[in-house]
């Protein structure tokens, strides 16, 4: 792990420390200014150089997030939320100081409306914990980004994950949210009605925020049936063009699809030697499919079909649940996987998405590039929708190969952007990605630029994150 570097603090050592004092008073015991505290809250999972904040809160309520809001903004001391540290683009990093809201002891499910198919939660509320909650009401909710994080967290991010070719994003699947605004107004979004036609969308202007615009503190999010029948299955490739062009054809057909991932031959190889499988080492699909008994059969029929014109071959399925759950999880831990390729080095981990027309042309430059640079980059994607991500294992020590990897990364995004993709399908801006949001969005910066001062005119949240002020 690189060197802590130090916050730009925005304050005086004596307004800071007032500020502190006043939030110790109003929260005992839950205000934290212990150094590992804060270095903890000062870095995610990203390539983001550590900034720890100046103090650490852990309210318990919309009422208590209220209070050390109000107590911010009177001092001027920039707020950083903060979830399960999942993120990765150095979205909790204290880039001017401040106090981290720890948001993860408000972890309450607050009411599950099952006729209606949705449910009511606090920030700090892992997905896990949901889907554990939900079991015996026949119920699920669907989005999985990998990692057990936060909803609170996910909300911010506009996280997806492997099922959004099926069920959508979290853009698609929030109804409802209650927000802490910058001068501690408190306001929500939407009801629960699954539409509305009545004034400005509120809630997915706060989708994707990440913590520039208010505090999300209670959570309305959509539910679906367990299905029937699941079955997963997974199959290789001679070539990665073969794998990527049955992920658009499947796509482009209609056929229903839970899940369908892209592993490239560098990544199978990495998830066997960690978790412990045997998989071919070749580009591979990982699928599952999700309906009733004869409808999953009709999904995996035809899917068979296509992969076997573009060269799959090999299928072996899962349809016992301890079996796709062991397939999962060896996906989920890719990146962990990536690491131990090489020893003492660490991860920067990137994603893009373009419109799947472009994927195959996309996927096969970046990995030729890969290998023109001699980066160990496993390629892995959520393809049904166009996203794709690499983890380069990296030896942070060797400044050569860091601008190696920094220029990699560099035309990756342009190449996405050059195709009428993004910059980032999932991760978000952070930090990470700021330099190429103009790129990508050209004036519509400024217009959220506008946004940003008019509901947050002292730039108090998470500032220094998205674009600058």
């Amino acid at each position: 792990m690189a060197p802590v570097a130090a916050a730009q603090p925005r304050l005086t050592p004596a307004a800071t420390q007032a500020a502190l004092d006043a939030l110790k008073q109003l929260l005992g015991d839950r205000f934290s200014a212990a150094q590992v505290v804060r270095d903890q809250h000062g870095r995610d999972e990203s390539w983001a150089m550590p900034l720890p904040p100046d103090a650490v809160v852990f309210p318990h309520s919309t009422e208590e997030v209220v209070e050390v809001v109000k107590i911010c903004a009177a001092h001027g001391l920039p707020i950083i939320p903060y979830g399960a540290g999942t993120s990765l683009e150095g979205h909790v990093t204290a880039v001017q100081g401040g106090v981290s809201i720890d948001l993860m002891q408000m972890n309450r499910i607050l009411q599950v409306n099952a006729e209606d198919l949705d449910v009511v939660v606090q920030p700090g509320v892992r997905r896990k914990q949901l889907n554990e909650y939900l079991r015996d009401t026949g119920l699920f909710f669907p989005i999985d980004p990998g990692a057990d994080a936060s909803i609170g967290g996910m909300v911010s991010t506009r996280a997806s994950g492997t099922n959004a070719v099926r069920y959508g994003t979290m853009r698609e699947n929030v109804l409802a949210l209650t927000v802490v605004m910058a001068d501690g107004r408190v306001i929500r979004t939407s009801k629960r009605a699954k539409k509305s036609a009545a004034g400005y969308d509120l809630t997915r202007l706060y989708i994707g925020s990440e913590g520039t615009l208010g505090i999300i503190t209670e959570i309305t999010v959509k539910l679906y049936g367990i299905p029937e029948a699941m079955a997963a299955a997974t199959c290789s490739f001679a070539s990665l063009e073969g794998a990527v062009n049955s992920v658009i054809q499947t796509i482009q057909a209609g056929i229903p699809v839970a899940r369908i991932e892209l592993l490239d031959d560098v990544q199978a190889r990495a998830i066997n030697e960690y978790s412990k499988l045997s998989l071919p080492v070749q580009n591979m699909l990982m699928l599952e499919f999700h309906g009733s008994e004869a409808g999953v059969a009709e999904q995996a029929e035809m899917v068979q079909a296509i992969a076997s014109e573009h060269g799959g071959e090999g299928f072996q399925w899962a349809t016992k649940a301890e079996d796709r759950a062991k397939m999962w999880e060896a996906r989920h831990a890719a990146a962990y996987a990536c690491k131990a390729l090489r020893k003492g080095c660490e991860i920067m981990a990137t994603d893009v998405c373009v419109p799947i027309s472009r994927l195959t042309e996309c996927i096969l430059e970046t990995k030729d590039d890969v290998v023109k640079t001699g980066l160990t980059a496993p390629l892995v994607g959520h393809v049904g929708d166009g996203n794709f991500h690499l983890s380069v294992v990296v030896d942070r020590s060797n400044p050569q190969e860091v601008a190696t990897v920094e220029e990699f990364s560099e035309r990756l995004v342009h190449r996405a952007l050059r195709m009428e993709g993004t910059c980032t399908g999932e991760h978000g801006i952070g930090r990470g990605k700021m330099k190429y949001l103009t790129a990508e969005h050209g004036e519509a910066v400024a217009v959220m630029r506008a946004i940003k001062k008019a509901l947050d005119p002292d730039n108090l949240m998470n500032p220094g994150k998205i674009f600058s002020i």
